[in-house]
């Protein structure tokens, strides 16, 4: 389940009341408040936690023989201050090779995995070209050949938590099926989630491309001071992934945010999702190349509109901020509804910076009152191709206070 919320782990029937049950749920909450800050103190840790001072010290003395978290010899001055005798306060913080998270993109063209700390740092990542939209099962038996040489590689098979995998189509929450009709359409009723778990081993969640883009840029990148973010992929397809108040808002059926399948031109295009003129038919990359491919009679790529723009070209201009004007005005809806702070675009259009950022700001203002958009900022994600991917993983390490909670204290970790 894709949540960034944390919640206490699941009581065993019969034993919550004994002595090793509540030490572990201590631990949760020990190494939940750990998770939650990059470095404390265990004074700072019995406010955080509610534990005595006993009891977090010997979850901490515990925690530190398994490896799990390490304490800084230097101790910190700013609580030290004032204190008569006694032992500095030293700054604890969890180690990030303490737990591994494996993040698999499966986009429309290529697949990417990377196996991240932690803290969301990739240690490992490839990137592979693919035809992925009608060719499932060799695309799945890839991602776990690269997940598997990846764990291989790094030794941190003891350490992972599990996967997380983000896919470019609607994703149904209930059962990780997907909407994937015109949009990929070799994916028919396969569970991607399922089949890469009886591949690998693994735990594995499964999410939209954008909603882990957004979870990427709001944990890592761009949106790090943000609560209320949209981010908005501009690739092969158009999609938005929301989080609001720090958590992703995901819908009844887990398929908020597609906004590439808005219409916008009733007698426009017919869109692969089988109605017409979507904002995918008019302002997605492809889109935009296709419609300079018909003007000039003459093949422009994706990557040939990027270099056009880049070097000025006034047709390739105007048909970015045509298509930058469209998107603006469906993202004019979702500000009004939902007043984000922040609006991170990712995707290869991003690379364009504010030849697109600008025009996209000026269709958002224009189709909403000031009061939404005084303070709204566009801006390009900081993670560029690897927000999805690092997301995907983030999914996964949101839940690694709990998973290492679980593990025995003689869990034994090495250190790197």
């Amino acid at each position: 389940m894709m949540t960034l919320t944390s919640c206490a782990p699941p009581a065993r029937r019969g034993t919550i009341s004994t002595p090793f049950n509540l030490r572990e749920i201590g631990r949760f909450r020990v190494l939940q408040a750990l998770y939650d800050n990059a470095s404390t103190s265990r004074l700072e840790l019995v406010k955080a936690t509610g534990l005595s001072r006993a009891t977090v010290s010997a979850l901490v003395a515990d925690l530190l023989e398994a490896g799990l978290v390490s304490e800084d010899n230097v101790p910190d001055p700013a609580e030290s201050e004032g204190r008569k005798g006694g032992r500095p306060v030293q700054p604890i913080a969890l180690r990030a090779s303490a737990a591994y998270a494996v993040g698999a993109d499966i986009g429309h063209q290529h697949v990417r995995v990377a196996i991240c700390d932690l803290r969301g740092t990739s240690v490992w990542e490839r990137y592979r070209a693919h035809d992925v939209d009608r060719a499932p099962q060799e695309t799945l038996d890839l991602v776990a050949s690269l997940v598997l040489s990846g764990i291989q590689e790094t030794g941190v098979a003891g350490r992972v938590v599990g996967m997380g995998v983000d896919i470019a189509a609607p994703v149904r929450q209930e059962d990780g099926s997907l909407e994937a009709m015109g949009i990929m359409p070799g994916w028919v009723d396969v569970q991607p989630g399922v089949e890469l778990a009886d591949r690998t081993g693994l735990t594995t969640t499964l999410a939209n491309d954008a909603n882990a883009g957004a979870l990427g840029e709001r944990l890592y990148g761009a949106g790090r001071a943000s609560k209320n973010l949209v981010y908005v992929r501009l690739s092969a397809g158009i999609g938005a992934g929301v989080v609001i108040n720090g958590a992703p808002l995901l819908g009844g059926d887990g398929l908020a945010g597609e906004i590439g399948h808005v219409i916008v031109d009733p007698r426009g295009r017919i869109c692969r999702c089988g109605q017409r003129g979507c904002l995918e038919t008019v302002a997605s990359p492809d889109a935009i190349s296709r419609l300079l491919s018909d003007s000039w009679n003459e093949p422009v790529s994706v990557a040939d509109v990027l270099s056009l723009v880049a070097s000025g070209n006034p047709g390739a201009l105007r048909a970015v901020q045509d298509a930058a004007e469209q998107i603006g005005r469906v993202l004019a809806t979702v500000v009004t509804i939902l007043n984000p702070e922040l609006i991170v675009v990712g995707g290869e259009l991003a690379q364009l910076g504010d030849l697109l950022f600008a025009p996209l700001q000026t269709s958002i203002r224009r189709h909403t009152y000031s009061a939404l958009t005084d303070r709204i900022r566009v801006t390009g994600g900081e993670l560029g191709e690897s927000a999805e991917v690092r997301g995907a993983a983030g999914l996964v390490l949101a839940d690694a206070p709990r998973i290492l909670a679980d593990r025995s204290l003689t869990m034994s970790v090495a250190r790197t």
